[in-house]
């Protein structure tokens, strides 16, 4: 089996907004440590950057746009993509490159929990793909509907009921 680390929308804009992301030090941690872990084992890294229209505050290019630096992604041996949309498979070649990568272990981590995170696991596993979803390396912030909690808890409970494996970045071994 080969796996990969896939991260969603860890960017400037979102990450340290107005709006900061719940328990966003400890989800920065845990993806830290899963990078390196996922360097220290050749496990391929794919890092998605959701892109907004022109004009808009994650718009191509503009600063809020860009991976956080904290992440020390690097573009010569990671790959890095933009999307429009929740989904990390619509509209580009990420199956095509897991595929290439011969990557079955997709292990998904990042922003928006019940976004990206939900959209892009749901998408993975009607791909075929064996979906770890790591439930203390995604996040997302509070809403007027619910606080932030309530929602990474129910997306873990509801992605791991049918969509995904729940595992904690401390139990990923790559």
């Amino acid at each position: 089996m080969s796996a990969a680390l896939l991260i969603i929308d860890m960017q400037v804009g979102l990450f340290q907004g107005p709006e900061k992301p719940h328990d966003s030090e400890r989800v920065l941690s845990n993806i830290r440590r899963l990078i390196t872990q996922a360097r220290a084992g050749q496990v391929p890294i794919f890092a998605a950057r959701h892109t907004g229209p022109e004009g808009s505050p994650i718009a191509a290019g503009s600063p809020f746009w860009q991976l956080l630096p904290a992440l020390e992604l690097d573009a010569d041996i990671d790959t890095i993509f933009n999307k429009s949309r929740p989904n990390a498979f619509h509209a580009t070649r990420l199956a095509r490159q897991l595929a290439a990568a011969n990557v079955d272990e997709l292990y998904i981590v990042g922003m928006k929990s019940q976004f990206c995170i939900d959209s892009t696991c749901r998408a993975a596993a009607d791909l075929g793909f064996k979906t770890l979803l790591v439930a203390d390396a995604h996040t997302c912030m509070d809403t007027d509907a619910l606080p932030a909690a309530a929602i990474i808890q129910h997306h873990n409970a509801t992605l791991g009921a049918a969509f995904a494996r729940l595992v904690s970045s401390e139990e990923v071994t790559f």
